[in-house]
C-alpha cells in the first residue's frame, strides 16, 4: 500500500469499509499529499503486521480530523515524518499508540 494514494489532490472522499489490510506490512506515504482530504475513516484498518507507517499521511494539508486510536503499531519501526505538513489538523487520536520500540 505504500504510496497507493499518493499525490490524489482532487479526490474528496475513500470508503475504506472492505479493504483487506490484514497482511500488509508498508503504508510509507500511504497519503502523501493527499492535499484536498479533510477527514478520513481508517477504523476497518488492520495494522497488526505494518511496519512502516513513515510519511503516511504527510503534505496531508487540509486533513483536520485523524481517529488512529485501532491503530496497533507494535511492529511498527518507522514513523518518521508520518504527519510532516498537517497544518490544518485539529484532532488526532494516537491514544493506542506503542512507541517503545521506534
Amino acid at each position: 500500500m505504500s504510496n497507493m494514494f499518493c499525490g490524489c489532490s482532487t479526490l474528496k472522499e475513500i470508503n475504506f469499509s472492505h479493504f483487506n489490510t490484514n497482511y500488509i506490512k508498508d503504508m510509507q506515504s500511504m497519503f502523501f499529499r493527499y492535499s484536498s482530504l479533510k477527514e478520513l475513516n481508517l477504523s476497518n484498518f488492520d495494522t497488526n503486521n505494518v511496519k512502516n507507517m513513515s510519511y503516511m499521511f504527510s503534505g496531508c494539508s487540509s486533513l483536520e480530523k485523524l481517529d488512529l486510536s485501532n491503530f496497533n503499531t507494535n511492529n511498527v519501526i518507522d514513523m518518521n515524518f508520518m504527519f510532516d505538513g498537517c497544518s490544518s489538523l485539529k484532532n488526532l487520536n494516537v491514544s493506542n499508540f506503542n512507541t517503545e520500540c521506534i
